[in-house]
């Protein structure tokens, strides 16, 4: 199997690099202590076209059509110049857990009403499927989306939802009848105006400090039938297909941070001098850059 990339594609990725480096190289450490969402390079990222890379060209930003192994490409460049791993987390969230559902599994009136803005990063989305007592077991979900006249009435409450506090619209998933186990689920999309649905205030997290996360709570929330995502039961197919795409995204973006910081160590042993030599030349200094170096290949062979 042929591995390697086309010209074309290597110039995208530098180019990538470039531009987060230049634009997105603010004080991060300062917003990572105060738990601060940069919205304005969120909004510079959907200029470059970022947030654009997971759906067609017709939905989209740019105008243009990127095949997936050229977005997780950008994401993993993304990595090496972007410093702040919220935002590069935070924009594989939107991108494939609420975004390219929506493409895949949305009405002709829900791709026009949501991913345009979308991609021009005047909406953030949020991806809502972990409750309080289910985690590992994600679709054992005890959020309830009872039919109603015009459509649904959820209640329940939904934990540790990325983009929470900032989301303008979330994908939540409920159950419409319990006794069908996961096959009951289904996907809803909520604005986050929709009365009975509340927001709390933003949990302290031990890293990526600079993405909320949040949890939210649905009181007889009424949503249209026309804001349901797929046919009813249809929610564990939307999840599983779009968690699969963003895990491998997310972990692109780590790759390229592995990447970067893998070149500054290299840059520092060159020129960081002890006994009058650089400390690469010692051999425990050595080995542990070359193991450094045998994960990242190790990782991108298995993340391609």
């Amino acid at each position: 199997m042929d591995f390697s990339w086309t010209e074309q594609q290597l110039a995208y990725r530098d180019t990538v690099i470039a531009f987060a480096r230049k634009t997105l190289s603010d004080d991060v450490i300062s917003r990572d202590k105060t738990g601060e969402f940069p919205h304005e390079l969120w909004k510079a990222c959907a200029g470059f076209g970022l947030q654009s890379l997971s759906i067609p060209k017709e939905y989209n930003a740019s105008g243009v059509d990127t095949d997936l192994l050229t977005a997780v490409l950008a994401m993993e460049a993304m990595g090496v110049g972007c410093r702040d791993n919220g935002l590069t987390f935070a924009l594989n969230t939107q991108m494939w857990t609420v975004q390219y559902p929506i493409y895949k599994f949305g009405t002709e009136e829900q791709k026009k009403k949501y991913l345009p803005s979308m991609c021009r990063g005047e909406l953030i989305g949020a991806h809502s499927l972990t409750e309080p007592a289910s985690g590992s077991d994600a679709f054992a979900l005890q959020t309830t989306a009872t039919p109603c006249d015009g459509g649904y009435r959820l209640n329940g409450t939904k934990s540790y939802i990325s983009l929470g506090t900032i989301a303008d619209v979330a994908l939540v998933f409920a159950t419409c009848d319990p006794a069908k186990g996961k096959w009951g689920v289904t996907g809803f999309l909520i604005d986050a105006d929709s009365p009975g649905f509340k927001v709390s205030p933003p949990r302290d997290k031990l890293g990526l400090r600079t993405v909320p996360m949040s949890d939210l709570t649905l009181t007889d929330c009424f949503v249209p039938e026309s804001q349901r995502l797929g046919p009813e039961g249809s929610g564990v197919s939307i999840s599983t297909s779009c968690l699969e795409l963003e895990r491998c995204c997310i972990l692109a973006s780590q790759l390229g941070a592995m990447e970067r910081q893998l070149d500054e160590t290299i840059a520092y042993a060159r020129t960081r001098r002890q006994f009058d030599q650089p400390i690469g030349k010692f051999q425990s200094v050595s080995n542990r850059v070359a193991d450094m170096k045998l994960r990242l290949e190790t990782a991108r062979l298995l993340l391609y």
